[in-house]
C-alpha cells in the first residue's frame, strides 16, 4: 500500500503485480479492491463459464485489474497477473507485460511510468532458478523494465522445509546480489518500519532504474494451508509461534499505548469488520439461490481465412533492403555473397527459407505492423541463415536492413537473448499478452531446447485462455528435423504440443516451403483471433534446392493447410503418403529414384487444428481404394502419429491408415550418423513400397 502511494506521488501510471498464492486474496481485496461478494461467490463454486470462455481456474490463481486511488486523490492502474501453482513462473511474464506497456506509453527511456512489483516466498526466491534468470534479464537491452520492486514474505519455512534444508546461502535474498540490488531486511512485526522501507525501496527504483528487494522477516502461523499442522515437522518453531501475539494485536497495543487509538475504538473496528464479512457472506448465499442467466459467448471463426499475398512492389522493396546497404557498412566477405544472392533468388525462382521469412517480416512492417523476435543467436540465425542484423566487420556497428523500408513502417525489434529458455519465453509470452498488435516470436536454438521452458508452454501458452481468458498470439519457432545430429538436435517434440492442443487453443504447423511459411506468418499477424502459433522450422531444409519457392508464390495464393501432389497423374495412384516437414522431400527424392508414378505425396502444413476437410478434398483426387499411409521421421511413439491415428481415421469413412516411422524408442534419435542414414533410407523405402 505504501509503495503504491509513493507510485501515485511520483506520477506512475500503472503497477503490474506478480505473486504466488499465499496472501493473494488479501491483496485482491485490500489492495486491488475485489469485493467480498466476488470472493465469497468464487468460494461457493459459483463458476460462470461466460466470464472466462473456458474451464476457469481456482480463485487464488486468477488475475485481476483495477484502479488504485491514493490518499491524495491520484489514480494508478493495478494489474495482478494470473499465475499457476508454479510459484515464480509469473516473474518473467510480468516483466514482458511491463515492457510492452512501457512501449505502448512510449516510456522506453526512463521507464518510470509502468513498474513491476513481485511478491515472493523466501524458499522460492532462493530455490527457484527462474528467479536468477529473471534478475539477469533486468539490465539486458531487449528486456530491461527499469527495475523491479521485490517483496519477499519470509516465513522461514518452505512448505515444511526449514532454511537449513532449502538453501546454501546465509540469506534467502542472496541471489539478488548478482545484480547488486540493495536488500532491506525488516521486521514483519513492525508495520511502520515496513512502511518506511517500502518508500525507500520505491524511491531507489525510480532514481536508479534497478531492482530492489525488501525481505519481510516474519512467520507463517497456520502452516502450508488452513488444514495443515506445521508442528508435526517444525515443532520448536511452532511452539514459539503459538505463544506469539499476532501482528494486528501487537500493533493495536502499540497504537493504544501511544494514544493514537482507544481500546474501545479497536474493539469496535474488529466487530464492524466481522459484521461486514458475515453480512456479505449471507447476501452472497442468498444471491446464489437466484442465479443469473449466463451470457452468450462470442465465438470468433478459427482458423479464419485471411488474404496474405503481397504486391510485386512490396516484394521488390523488401529485396532492395538486402542489397542496398550504406557505404559506411563494411560487410563481412563471407556474408556479402549471401545477401547479393537474395535478389537473384527472386529472379531465379529459388527463394529459400530465410528469404521467405524476410519477405514476410518486411511486408508486415510495410503495413505498419510491429515485430519482436528474440532467441539465442536470432539476429544471425542459429544456422547462419537469417542475417537480419548485419555487423560491420571493422566497427561492429549493427545494421538492420528491414529498418529501412519506408518512413512510416512498423518497428522491428530483434534481440539475441541470454542463454535461457524459461525466463526468455515467459517474457515474450507476457509481452504478447499485453501487445496483441505486435507479432511476437521466440526462437529456440534447437527445437528441443524449448523443454527448458515447458512450464511456460503448459501453464500459460496452451491453457491461459481456457483458465483465465488471457489470450496470446506468441509464435514459437522450433527447429525440427532428423539429419543425424543425435538425440538432442533432432526432435522439437511435436507430440507434446499436439497433446496440449484442444478447444482451438493454438495452431501447430510444419511448413514444407518458404512460401508456405511466409503465408503462415502473415496469417498469424493478420488473423482476427489472438492465439499461439507453434511452428516446426527446418535445419537442412533451409538450403535445400527442392524446397524453394518462386516469386509468384508470394504475390498470389494464401496459407494452405494441405498441399496436394500435382506432379503425377492422380488416376494411376495406388498409394497416398501423408506427411509433414522435411521427410516430404526425402519421399519425393525416393519416389523419383524408384520410378514409382503410382505414389502420391500429400503434405499436411498444419497439424492442429486438423484440416480434415482439406485432407478429404485432397484424397478425393485419387482412387478410393488407394492405400493411405502416414509417414514420419520420428519414432512410432513420438511425432504426430499418435495424434493422427486418433483424429484422422474418423474422417476417412472406414479406410485404413497405416504408419511408417522409426520403431518405438525412449530416445528421440540415434547418436550414430551411419545408423541414422540407414534408418532414414528404410523409412523412405517402406513408404514408397519398394
Amino acid at each position: 500500500d505504501r509503495a503504491l502511494e509513493r507510485s501515485a506521488q511520483l506520477g506512475v501510471s500503472e503497477v503490474v503485480i506478480g505473486m504466488a498464492h499465499r496472501g493473494r486474496l488479501n491483496v485482491l481485496n485490500n489492495i486491488l479492491g475485489k469485493t467480498y461478494e466476488q470472493i465469497f461467490t468464487e468460494f461457493e463454486g459459483n463458476f460462470l463459464p461466460d466470464t472466462v470462455g473456458g474451464d476457469g481456474d481456482v480463485k487464488y490463481h486468477k488475475g485481476y485489474s483495477s484502479n488504485y486511488v491514493s490518499r491524495g486523490g491520484k489514480s494508478i492502474h493495478l494489474s495482478l497477473t494470473a499465475n499457476p501453482s508454479h510459484l515464480e513462473a509469473v516473474c518473467p511474464v510480468v516483466q514482458g507485460r511491463v515492457r510492452a506497456k512501457q512501449r505502448r506509453l512510449q516510456d522506453t527511456q526512463e521507464r518510470t511510468r509502468v513498474v513491476p512489483l513481485l511478491i515472493h516466498g523466501e524458499a522460492a526466491f532462493s530455490g527457484q532458478g527462474l528467479v536468477a534468470e529473471t534478475l539477469n534479464l533486468s539490465q539486458l537491452r531487449g528486456y530491461r523494465t527499469g527495475g523491479t520492486l521485490h517483496i519477499i514474505v519470509n516465513n522461514q519455512v518452505g512448505f515444511t522445509t526449514a532454511p537449513e534444508s532449502s538453501r546454501s546461502s546465509v540469506y534467502a535474498t542472496d541471489v539478488a546480489r548478482t545484480v547488486q540490488a540493495p536488500i532491506f531486511h525488516v521486521n514483519g512485526d513492525d508495520p511502520e518500519a515496513c512502511v518506511r522501507v517500502a518508500r525507500m525501496a520505491f524511491d531507489f527504483r525510480q532514481a536508479f532504474k534497478k531492482d530492489v528487494v525488501i525481505d519481510l522477516v516474519c512467520y507463517r502461523r497456520r502452516g502450508h494451508n488452513e488444514a495443515d499442522d506445521p508442528s508435526l515437522t517444525n515443532p520448536k518453531m511452532y511452539q514459539l509461534i503459538d505463544q506469539k501475539r499476532s501482528v494486528r494485536k501487537l500493533y493495536t497495543s502499540s497504537l493504544i499505548e501511544r494514544g493514537d487509538l482507544s481500546q474501545e475504538d479497536a474493539e469496535q473496528a474488529l466487530q464492524d469488520y466481522q459484521a461486514q464479512l458475515e453480512r456479505v457472506f449471507s447476501e452472497t448465499r442468498e444471491a446464489m439461490s437466484h442465479p443469473e442467466e449466463t451470457k452468450a459467448v462470442v465465438v470468433v471463426e478459427f482458423p479464419a481465412h485471411v488474404e496474405t499475398a503481397i504486391s510485386d512492389e512490396t516484394l521488390k522493396r523488401v529485396v532492395d533492403t538486402q542489397i542496398a546497404l550504406p557505404e559506411r557498412i563494411t560487410v563481412h566477405n563471407r556474408l556479402k555473397p549471401q545477401l547479393q544472392r537474395r535478389a537473384q533468388m527472386v529472379e531465379d525462382g529459388t527463394i529459400d527459407w530465410a528469404m521467405g521469412e524476410t519477405i514476410a517480416f518486411g511486408s508486415l512492417l510495410l503495413e505498419g505492423r510491429d515485430i519482436r523476435l528474440s532467441g539465442q543467436d536470432s539476429g544471425r540465425g542459429t544456422f547462419g541463415q537469417r542475417h537480419a542484423v548485419v555487423v560491420d566487420r571493422i566497427t561492429e556497428e549493427r545494421y538492420v536492413p528491414l529498418h529501412h523500408l519506408s518512413s512510416d513502417q512498423g518497428r522491428y525489434y530483434i534481440y539475441d537473448s541470454m542463454l535461457s529458455e524459461f525466463a526468455a519465453l515467459g517474457f515474450e509470452y507476457g509481452y504478447s499478452v499485453e501487445n496483441p498488435e505486435t507479432l511476437v516470436l521466440w526462437e529456440a536454438q534447437f527445437g528441443d531446447f524449448a523443454n527448458g521452458a515447458q512450464t511456460i508452454t503448459d501453464e500459460f501458452i496452451s491453457s491461459g485462455e481456457q483458465k483465465w481468458g488471457q489470450t496470446s498470439g506468441i509464435v514459437l519457432l522450433l527447429p525440427h528435423g532428423y539429419e543425424g545430429q543425435g538425440p538432442d538436435h533432432s526432435s522439437a517434440r511435436v507430440e507434446r504440443y499436439l497433446q496440449l492442443s484442444a478447444q482451438n487453443n493454438m495452431t501447430v504447423a510444419m511448413p514444407s516451403t518458404p512460401a508456405s511459411y511466409f503465408h503462415l506468418l502473415r496469417w498469424q499477424a493478420k488473423a482476427p483471433h489472438h492465439k499461439p502459433l507453434i511452428v516446426f522450422t527446418p535445419k537442412s531444409m533451409l538450403r535445400l534446392k527442392a524446397a524453394t519457392s518462386k516469386a509468384e508464390d508470394f504475390t498470389s495464393g494464401f496459407y494452405q493447410p494441405v498441399i496436394s501432389d500435382r506432379t503425377i497423374d492422380p488416376a494411376g495412384v495406388r498409394r497416398v503418403l501423408l506427411c509433414s516437414g522435411k521427410v516430404t522431400w526425402d519421399l519425393f527424392a525416393g519416389r523419383q529414384k524408384a520410378g514409382r508414378e503410382d505414389v502420391a505425396i500429400v503434405r499436411l502444413e498444419r497439424l492442429y487444428p486438423l484440416p480434415a476437410d482439406e485432407i478429404k478434398a485432397a484424397l478425393s483426387e485419387y482412387p478410393a481404394d488407394a492405400e493411405l499411409v502416414w509417414v514420419q521421421e520420428e519414432p512410432f511413439n513420438q511425432g504426430a502419429w499418435q495424434y493422427i491415428s486418433i483424429n484422422l481415421p474418423p474422417e476417412l469413412e472406414g479406410r485404413p491408415l497405416a504408419c511408417v516411422s522409426r520403431p518405438p524408442s525412449a530416445s528421440p534419435a540415434t547418436g550414430s550418423h551411419k545408423a541414422h542414414e540407414a534408418e532414414q533410407a528404410q523409412i523412405v523405402a517402406d513408404a514408397i513400397g519398394n
